[in-house]
Order: structure tokens, then C-alpha cells, then sequence
């Protein structure tokens, strides 16, 4: 990620002196933040997927819970289907 910021203020001539913000910077070549681009297509992944209706095997895969596993010890990992539901709140 800072390899991009240091490509986008070389492109500019803006140095890290001239404390320009991010943002700023970003509006100015017109990029799209990388966190937010890969957040919107998760999403819309997300929506193409839930759409599906003919059992393919991305949708399967997505809501499978294996049988009798069990998980390690310690803080549970994070899945993809727990990070919707963080960020869609309660339904």
C-alpha cells in the first residue's frame, strides 16, 4: 500500500514535507483506494452469490460447515460470511 502512495506522490511531485493527505492525492490521479475498491466487489460478489438459486458450488462452498470439525483452540478465525454479517449488522 505505501508503495503506491510513494508512486502517486512521485507522479505528482509532492513530497512527504508538503503533507498532502491521502485523499487528497488520490483525487488528484483519480485512483480508487484499494481497500474500498476490494470491500465493493466483496459485496457484490456477496449479492451475485446469494442470487444463485441452481445449488452451484460457490454458494454450497459458502454456507458448508464441515461435520464433526473441530476448530483450534484460541480466537476463532474470522470467515468470509462473518465479515458480511459484521458489516451488514442484524437482518
Amino acid at each position: 500500500m505505501e508503495n503506491i502512495r510513494k508512486t502517486q506522490r512521485a507522479m505528482l511531485g509532492i513530497s512527504l514535507k508538503d503533507r498532502k493527505t491521502n485523499k487528497d492525492i488520490r483525487n488528484r490521479t483519480k485512483v480508487k483506494d484499494a481497500v474500498e475498491q476490494a470491500a465493493k466487489l466483496k459485496w457484490k460478489w456477496a449479492g451475485d452469490n446469494e442470487r444463485l438459486k441452481d445449488g452451484r458450488w460457490n454458494k454450497e462452498i459458502g454456507n458448508w460447515r464441515p461435520y464433526k470439525a473441530k476448530r483450534l483452540r484460541g480466537r476463532p478465525q474470522m470467515r468470509w460470511s462473518d465479515n458480511i454479517k459484521k458489516t451488514a449488522g442484524p437482518m
